[in-house]
């Protein structure tokens, strides 16, 4: 058997190939492994993900997108805390929770005020007529929600106390059931829930947030993604935007798409796209300024165990 001889100079240029080469391959695999979590309730997000449009913009840089639906804000926070995922949608009173409870968000995107979409409701028939009649009265909400503040709110308005209300922390089915028994006075709601409760029961708005709170939605991630993936997110927020501004000039489109989503007739959904303000917007030290309210407000009622700057627990390239 011949042997071959390789010169000594030829086999450490050849390891030092090698040795470049090994970092760009990794590199390559990394790349190819970047992905997005997002996590989705019922709404503009799942619009999106039905049109698939952000999977193919994604497509060119490498990133795998995977959806999972959640049924509430808290809950997506949550998984968000636990790195299950890198992106979601949420009102305003659930971040600070959650930045409470020292999870690593970052706001990402907001949406435009929707102070119409939330709102007390009371029976047709009932003869509380005023804010400040809640007093001593059974008023039903989901905790730590957009309504939890909406209602702190509402009622410092108009000369109450928080504790001046009877509250019952109900989720949203289990409150409207409360409300169709009269097992509560009023029901404090977000649509499409408060849209199909004024169509289906008659129920009659006391007090929506006009005047009284924003009620922005926002687009968030975690403060490690954000940092490494700016180019991923700028994406998801364009394409979100772009289902945005088609919904303004498609409401009644828009409306069918949601009324099949959501499993209600269309009417509601009618409703409910009609007093929404549709639009994505960066996120700037304006808007934290709001939330540092919300948080504030929630250190002085002990809903959360510890104040918080809004600006130092979640500033990722805020303007």
């Amino acid at each position: 058997m011949t042997s071959i001889s390789i010169p000594r100079r030829r086999l450490l240029q050849g390891a030092a190939a090698a040795a470049i080469a090994v970092p760009s391959f990794a590199a390559l695999a990394q790349a190819a492994a970047r992905q997005l979590r997002i996590g989705h309730q019922k709404g503009a997000l799942s619009i999106l993900k039905g049109r698939g449009t952000l999977e193919k913009r994604l497509a060119p840089l490498g990133v795998a997108v995977k959806w999972t639906e959640f049924t509430a804000g808290p809950v997506q926070l949550e998984a968000l805390n636990v790195g299950s995922i890198d992106f979601g949608d949420v009102g305003e009173a659930p971040p600070i929770f959650a930045q409470a409870a020292g999870a690593p968000l970052a706001y990402v995107a907001t949406t435009l005020p929707r102070p119409q979409s939330e709102a007390v409701l009371v029976p047709k028939g009932s003869a509380i007529r005023t804010v400040a009649e809640l007093k001593g009265k059974k008023v039903a909400l989901n905790k730590g929600s957009n309504v939890h503040y909406f209602i702190a709110k509402l009622i410092e308005k108009h000369g109450l106390a928080y504790s001046d209300l009877n509250l019952v922390f109900l989720p949203p089915a289990d409150a409207r059931a409360a409300f169709e028994k009269g097992s509560v006075d009023a029901w404090v709601i977000w649509d499409p829930f408060l849209a199909a409760a004024e169509k289906s029961l008659e129920a009659r708005v006391l007090a929506d947030a006009t005047g009284v709170v924003g009620n922005r939605g926002y687009y968030f991630s975690s403060l490690g993604y954000a940092a490494k993936n700016a180019d991923v997110l700028a994406i998801a927020i364009e394409e979100i935007n772009k289902v945005d501004v088609w919904g303004i000039a498609h409401k009644n489109d828009l409306a069918a798409e949601f009324a099949a989503l959501w499993g209600l007739p269309k009417p509601v959904a009618e409703l409910t796209v009609a007093r929404a303000a549709y639009g994505t917007s960066p996120i700037s030290k304006a808007v934290l300024a709001e939330q540092q309210k919300i948080a504030d407000t929630f250190f002085d009622l002990k809903l959360i165990p510890r104040r918080i700057s809004v600006l130092e627990a979640a500033a990722a390239g805020i303007a």
